[in-house]
Protein backbone atom coordinates (compact mmCIF):
# COMPACT_ATOMS: atom_id res chain seq x y z
CA UNK A 1 0.00 0.00 0.00
CA UNK A 2 1.37 3.28 -1.11
CA UNK A 3 2.05 5.45 1.93
CA UNK A 4 1.26 9.07 1.83
CA UNK A 5 2.66 11.99 2.89
CA UNK A 6 1.90 14.11 5.85
CA UNK A 7 2.30 17.34 6.29
CA UNK A 8 5.62 17.86 7.44
CA UNK A 9 6.82 16.13 4.37
CA UNK A 10 5.24 17.42 1.85
CA UNK A 11 6.25 20.73 3.25
CA UNK A 12 10.01 20.17 3.09
CA UNK A 13 9.28 19.04 -0.77
CA UNK A 14 7.64 22.56 -1.55
CA UNK A 15 10.60 24.03 0.26
CA UNK A 16 13.01 22.07 -1.50
CA UNK A 17 11.47 23.07 -4.81
CA UNK A 18 11.70 26.65 -3.61
CA UNK A 19 14.70 26.89 -2.71
CA UNK A 20 15.77 24.83 -6.44
CA UNK A 21 13.69 27.63 -7.93
CA UNK A 22 16.07 30.92 -6.64
CA UNK A 23 19.24 28.86 -7.22
CA UNK A 24 18.43 27.79 -10.57
CA UNK A 25 16.80 31.82 -11.26
CA UNK A 26 20.39 32.73 -9.28
CA UNK A 27 22.85 30.94 -11.15
CA UNK A 28 21.15 31.61 -14.82
CA UNK A 29 21.78 34.83 -14.38
CA UNK A 30 24.89 34.27 -13.34
CA UNK A 31 26.29 32.11 -16.50
CA UNK A 32 24.27 34.60 -19.06
CA UNK A 33 27.36 35.97 -20.82
CA UNK A 34 27.85 39.92 -21.28
CA UNK A 35 27.69 39.69 -25.26
CA UNK A 36 23.90 37.98 -24.83
CA UNK A 37 22.93 41.42 -23.14
CA UNK A 38 25.28 43.96 -25.69
CA UNK A 39 23.33 46.47 -27.37
CA UNK A 40 21.74 46.27 -30.95
CA UNK A 41 20.03 49.14 -31.94
CA UNK A 42 18.18 47.08 -34.79
CA UNK A 43 16.51 45.52 -32.86
CA UNK A 44 15.50 48.23 -29.99
CA UNK A 45 11.97 49.02 -28.62
CA UNK A 46 10.88 45.70 -29.56
CA UNK A 47 7.22 44.20 -27.54
CA UNK A 48 7.33 41.01 -26.02
CA UNK A 49 7.71 38.27 -28.62
CA UNK A 50 8.26 34.46 -28.94
CA UNK A 51 12.07 35.99 -29.41
CA UNK A 52 12.34 38.35 -26.82
CA UNK A 53 9.86 37.43 -24.04
CA UNK A 54 10.44 40.53 -22.22
CA UNK A 55 10.52 42.47 -24.96
CA UNK A 56 13.78 44.81 -25.66
CA UNK A 57 14.91 48.00 -24.30
CA UNK A 58 15.76 50.92 -26.11
CA UNK A 59 19.47 50.09 -26.67
CA UNK A 60 18.11 46.80 -28.10
CA UNK A 61 18.97 44.66 -25.05
CA UNK A 62 16.79 41.30 -24.65
CA UNK A 63 15.01 42.62 -21.60
CA UNK A 64 14.78 38.58 -20.40
CA UNK A 65 18.14 38.13 -19.82
CA UNK A 66 19.03 41.09 -18.73
CA UNK A 67 16.17 41.17 -16.05
CA UNK A 68 17.75 37.55 -14.92
CA UNK A 69 21.06 39.03 -14.82
CA UNK A 70 19.89 42.07 -12.32
CA UNK A 71 18.20 39.51 -10.35
CA UNK A 72 21.55 37.37 -9.59
CA UNK A 73 22.72 40.58 -8.41
CA UNK A 74 19.90 41.70 -6.23
CA UNK A 75 20.14 38.10 -4.84
CA UNK A 76 23.68 38.37 -4.72
CA UNK A 77 23.62 41.46 -2.34
CA UNK A 78 21.00 40.36 -0.40
CA UNK A 79 22.49 37.28 0.66
CA UNK A 80 25.89 39.28 1.80
CA UNK A 81 23.67 41.92 3.76
CA UNK A 82 21.23 39.50 5.37
CA UNK A 83 24.54 37.40 6.23
CA UNK A 84 26.42 40.46 8.05
CA UNK A 85 22.60 41.27 9.81
CA UNK A 86 22.10 38.03 11.32
CA UNK A 87 25.50 37.48 12.61
CA UNK A 88 25.22 41.26 14.05
CA UNK A 89 22.25 39.95 15.77
CA UNK A 90 23.59 37.00 17.30
CA UNK A 91 26.30 38.80 18.65
CA UNK A 92 24.44 41.66 19.96
CA UNK A 93 21.78 39.52 21.25
CA UNK A 94 24.08 37.72 22.87
CA UNK A 95 26.00 39.97 24.33
CA UNK A 96 22.68 41.97 25.60
CA UNK A 97 21.57 38.51 27.50
CA UNK A 98 24.95 37.62 28.82
CA UNK A 99 26.39 41.00 29.85
CA UNK A 100 25.82 43.25 32.37
CA UNK A 101 23.27 45.62 32.90
CA UNK A 102 24.91 48.66 31.78
CA UNK A 103 26.03 46.39 28.21
CA UNK A 104 21.89 45.24 28.08
CA UNK A 105 20.99 48.99 28.55
CA UNK A 106 23.16 50.62 26.16
CA UNK A 107 22.76 47.38 23.08
CA UNK A 108 18.15 47.44 23.47
CA UNK A 109 18.53 51.91 23.44
CA UNK A 110 20.49 51.18 20.10
CA UNK A 111 17.89 48.54 18.87
CA UNK A 112 14.88 50.93 19.36
CA UNK A 113 17.17 54.04 17.60
CA UNK A 114 17.56 51.83 14.92
CA UNK A 115 13.81 50.53 14.83
CA UNK A 116 12.62 54.22 15.45
CA UNK A 117 14.35 55.72 12.16
CA UNK A 118 12.68 54.41 8.83
CA UNK A 119 14.99 52.31 7.04
CA UNK A 120 14.24 53.71 3.48
CA UNK A 121 15.70 57.14 5.16
CA UNK A 122 18.67 55.05 7.22
CA UNK A 123 19.64 53.15 4.24
CA UNK A 124 19.85 56.49 1.98
CA UNK A 125 21.38 58.08 4.79
CA UNK A 126 24.35 55.28 5.45
CA UNK A 127 25.02 55.16 1.50
CA UNK A 128 25.42 58.57 0.87
CA UNK A 129 27.60 58.95 3.99
CA UNK A 130 29.89 55.84 2.25
CA UNK A 131 29.67 57.45 -1.20
CA UNK A 132 26.96 54.96 -2.45
CA UNK A 133 28.06 51.95 -4.55
CA UNK A 134 28.20 48.65 -3.61
CA UNK A 135 29.62 49.68 -0.08
CA UNK A 136 27.33 51.99 1.11
CA UNK A 137 24.41 50.09 0.66
CA UNK A 138 25.58 46.72 1.64
CA UNK A 139 26.19 49.02 4.49
CA UNK A 140 22.95 50.32 4.64
CA UNK A 141 21.26 47.46 4.74
CA UNK A 142 23.09 45.42 7.04
CA UNK A 143 22.84 48.08 9.79
CA UNK A 144 19.04 48.55 9.30
CA UNK A 145 17.98 44.87 9.27
CA UNK A 146 19.77 43.01 12.54
CA UNK A 147 17.28 44.53 15.27
CA UNK A 148 14.33 42.24 14.89
CA UNK A 149 16.36 39.22 15.08
CA UNK A 150 18.83 40.83 17.98
CA UNK A 151 15.68 41.25 20.20
CA UNK A 152 14.73 37.29 19.40
CA UNK A 153 17.70 36.21 20.45
CA UNK A 154 18.22 38.07 23.63
CA UNK A 155 14.96 37.14 24.87
CA UNK A 156 16.00 33.63 23.73
CA UNK A 157 19.02 33.34 25.37
CA UNK A 158 17.90 35.47 28.59
CA UNK A 159 15.13 31.94 28.69
CA UNK A 160 17.96 30.16 28.25
CA UNK A 161 20.03 31.17 30.97
CA UNK A 162 18.10 29.67 33.72
CA UNK A 163 18.13 26.14 32.14
CA UNK A 164 18.86 23.22 34.62
CA UNK A 165 21.31 21.47 32.34
CA UNK A 166 23.16 25.53 31.75
CA UNK A 167 23.51 25.74 35.22
CA UNK A 168 24.28 22.57 35.90
CA UNK A 169 27.56 23.37 33.32
CA UNK A 170 28.56 26.43 35.32
CA UNK A 171 28.72 24.35 39.02
CA UNK A 172 30.85 21.98 37.30
CA UNK A 173 32.89 24.58 36.63
CA UNK A 174 32.65 25.52 32.51
CA UNK A 175 33.62 28.60 31.62
CA UNK A 176 31.38 31.32 29.45
CA UNK A 177 32.84 30.63 26.26
CA UNK A 178 32.33 26.99 26.80
CA UNK A 179 28.80 26.83 27.62
CA UNK A 180 28.02 29.88 24.63
CA UNK A 181 29.75 27.26 21.94
CA UNK A 182 28.10 24.17 23.49
CA UNK A 183 24.74 25.05 24.63
CA UNK A 184 23.79 28.44 23.45
CA UNK A 185 25.22 29.06 20.44
CA UNK A 186 23.49 25.05 18.90
CA UNK A 187 20.08 26.34 20.08
CA UNK A 188 20.45 29.16 18.37
CA UNK A 189 21.06 28.21 15.31
CA UNK A 190 17.52 27.66 14.16
CA UNK A 191 16.60 30.91 14.66
CA UNK A 192 20.07 32.20 12.78
CA UNK A 193 18.77 30.47 9.87
CA UNK A 194 15.37 31.31 10.02
CA UNK A 195 16.00 34.58 10.69
CA UNK A 196 18.81 35.10 7.62
CA UNK A 197 16.04 33.80 5.42
CA UNK A 198 13.15 36.03 6.54
CA UNK A 199 15.32 38.97 6.06
CA UNK A 200 16.61 38.39 2.83
CA UNK A 201 13.22 39.28 1.15
CA UNK A 202 13.13 42.66 2.76
CA UNK A 203 17.30 43.29 2.01
CA UNK A 204 16.51 42.80 -1.40
CA UNK A 205 13.42 45.24 -2.01
CA UNK A 206 15.39 47.54 0.07
CA UNK A 207 18.46 47.29 -2.38
CA UNK A 208 15.93 47.54 -5.49
CA UNK A 209 14.30 50.66 -3.73
CA UNK A 210 17.60 52.26 -2.99
CA UNK A 211 19.12 51.53 -6.58
CA UNK A 212 15.65 53.09 -7.94
CA UNK A 213 16.23 56.01 -6.22
CA UNK A 214 19.81 56.47 -7.35
CA UNK A 215 21.92 55.82 -4.19
CA UNK A 216 22.45 52.52 -4.07
CA UNK A 217 24.14 50.22 -6.96
CA UNK A 218 26.03 52.58 -9.99
CA UNK A 219 23.90 52.67 -13.31
CA UNK A 220 26.51 49.93 -15.01
CA UNK A 221 25.47 47.42 -12.73
CA UNK A 222 21.98 45.85 -14.69
CA UNK A 223 19.81 45.13 -10.76
CA UNK A 224 16.24 45.01 -10.54
CA UNK A 225 16.27 48.26 -9.50
CA UNK A 226 18.24 50.15 -12.18
CA UNK A 227 16.07 48.32 -14.75
CA UNK A 228 13.04 49.86 -13.64
CA UNK A 229 14.55 52.95 -12.53
CA UNK A 230 15.78 53.46 -16.04
CA UNK A 231 12.29 52.15 -17.73
CA UNK A 232 10.51 55.34 -16.09
CA UNK A 233 11.99 57.41 -19.33
CA UNK A 234 10.26 55.32 -21.75
CA UNK A 235 6.61 54.54 -20.01
CA UNK A 236 4.79 57.31 -21.68
CA UNK A 237 6.42 56.68 -24.87
CA UNK A 238 4.36 53.41 -24.36
CA UNK A 239 6.96 50.32 -23.40
CA UNK A 240 5.00 49.19 -20.68
CA UNK A 241 7.16 46.02 -21.21
CA UNK A 242 10.11 47.46 -19.72
CA UNK A 243 8.70 48.04 -16.01
CA UNK A 244 6.01 45.57 -15.72
CA UNK A 245 8.08 42.16 -16.05
CA UNK A 246 11.14 42.77 -14.35
CA UNK A 247 8.87 44.02 -11.58
CA UNK A 248 6.58 41.24 -11.84
CA UNK A 249 10.09 38.90 -11.65
CA UNK A 250 11.14 40.83 -8.73
CA UNK A 251 7.84 40.26 -6.86
CA UNK A 252 7.99 36.82 -7.75
CA UNK A 253 11.21 35.71 -6.41
CA UNK A 254 10.47 38.05 -3.14
CA UNK A 255 7.76 36.42 -2.24
CA UNK A 256 8.86 32.59 -3.05
CA UNK A 257 11.69 33.80 -0.64
CA UNK A 258 8.96 34.81 1.96
CA UNK A 259 7.08 31.57 1.95
CA UNK A 260 10.57 29.79 1.89
CA UNK A 261 11.26 31.16 5.28
CA UNK A 262 8.09 30.44 6.79
CA UNK A 263 8.29 26.89 5.68
CA UNK A 264 11.34 26.94 6.61
CA UNK A 265 9.92 27.98 10.27
CA UNK A 266 7.79 25.52 10.10
CA UNK A 267 10.05 22.57 9.41
CA UNK A 268 12.54 23.19 12.45
CA UNK A 269 9.37 24.54 14.78
CA UNK A 270 9.62 21.15 17.14
CA UNK A 271 6.03 21.23 18.12
CA UNK A 272 5.44 20.30 14.26
CA UNK A 273 7.23 17.57 14.18
CA UNK A 274 4.78 15.01 14.53
CA UNK A 275 2.45 16.43 11.77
Amino acid sequence: MRQRWNRRQRLLAYTMLMLLAVLAAFAAGVLIPESAVAPDFASAKLPPSLAHPFGTDWLGRDLFLRTLKGLSVSLTVGVAASLISAVAAVLTGVAAATGSKAVDGVITWLIDLVMGVPHMVLIILISFACGRGLKGLLAGIAVTHWTGLARLIRAEVMQLRGQPYIMASRRLGKSSGWVLTHHLLPHLAPQFFVGLVLMFPHAILHEASVSFLGYGLPPEQPAIGIILSESMKYLSAGMWWLAVFPGALLVAVVLLIDRLGENLRVIIDPYSAQE
